[in-house]
């Protein structure tokens, strides 16, 4: 009599996990503007750390609807992923111990990945991009700068498309393996013009081959699934504006421009 054929074991995705596995409140992160808890969360037999942040914890905005930053976050992980470059870490909107939020993957960042600089010049150096000029006190400034690293420019370009509020040095993560993660994505896919990052150094240059094709795909995206998905995330007037940001990329074939019309840096930038 032959042995059983050995099934084996089904390959459980980081979603699955984050949305199904048991959510255990670790600790609070103080210096949040939000309510901010770093968790652990296990399911069949993986278990993760994750930031989950509740919809109750969060602070009104003047701009924004009250108890919509979660879905924000998600649907900017739901682009992220459409653009093939993986720069927003795995996250869902789930219930937990404090009614429903947003959970996403733990990142710890890797130390020595230099990517923002405060410098006594005129100009960047090679290998970096000017933001601006920055008050460092008793009347001095100095050139803040950013590298000229292509992980910060396909950031550069989601920001742009999902229409960031506040790209800040803060909320870069440099990961093992190289990998570069943004986080902190509550204040986007505004219906108005809100972008404001520190990812300026490219401003009005030509986007680059790579970034063209992507954004093609992300057009035929928002025709089909993935607009499906934001649909359920973000209002129809944001989802149409997501679209009309892809579509003026496209057209112009260049890195945006602040407006004039928002501060264009968030502060403080850190």
């Amino acid at each position: 009599m032959s042995a059983p054929e050995r099934i084996p074991p089904r390959s459980v995705t980081m979603a699955e996990v984050l949305t199904r596995g048991e959510l255990t409140v670790r600790g609070q992160i103080r210096d949040a503007s939000n309510a901010v808890l770093q968790c652990s969360v296990a399911y069949e037999g993986q278990e993760v750390l994750c930031v989950y942040k509740p919809v109750r914890g969060e602070r009104p905005l003047w701009d924004f609807p009250d108890g919509t930053l979660a879905q924000r976050e998600v649907a900017a992980y739901e682009v992220s992923e459409a653009t093939g470059w993986g720069l927003v870490p795995p996250t869902v909107l789930r219930d937990g111990p404090y009614g429903e939020g947003m959970c996403q993957l733990w990142i710890e960042g890797v130390p020595g990945s230099e990517l923002l600089a405060l410098v006594d010049a005129e100009e960047p150096e090679p290998g970096w991009k000017a933001i601006g000029f920055a008050e460092v006190g008793e009347g001095r400034t100095a050139l803040l700068v950013h590298a000229d690293d292509e992980r910060l420019r396909r950031l550069a370009v989601l920001d742009a498309v999902i229409n960031n509020a506040d790209r800040k040095g803060g909320h870069l993560l440099p990961a093992e393996g190289g990998r570069l993660y943004g986080i902190d994505h509550g204040v986007t896919f505004n219906a108005e013009n809100k972008l404001r990052t520190l990812l300026w150094g490219w401003a009005g240059e030509p986007l680059t081959g790579e970034a063209v094709e992507v954004l093609k795909g992300l057009k035929d995206a928002l025709a089909g699934q993935l607009a499906a998905r934001l649909a359920t995330l973000i209002t129809p007037a944001e989802l149409d504006a997501t679209r009309a940001r892809v579509d003026a990329l496209l057209e112009t074939g260049k890195h945006p421009e602040p407006s004039g019309e928002w501060p264009a840096i968030p502060w403080p930038p850190v």
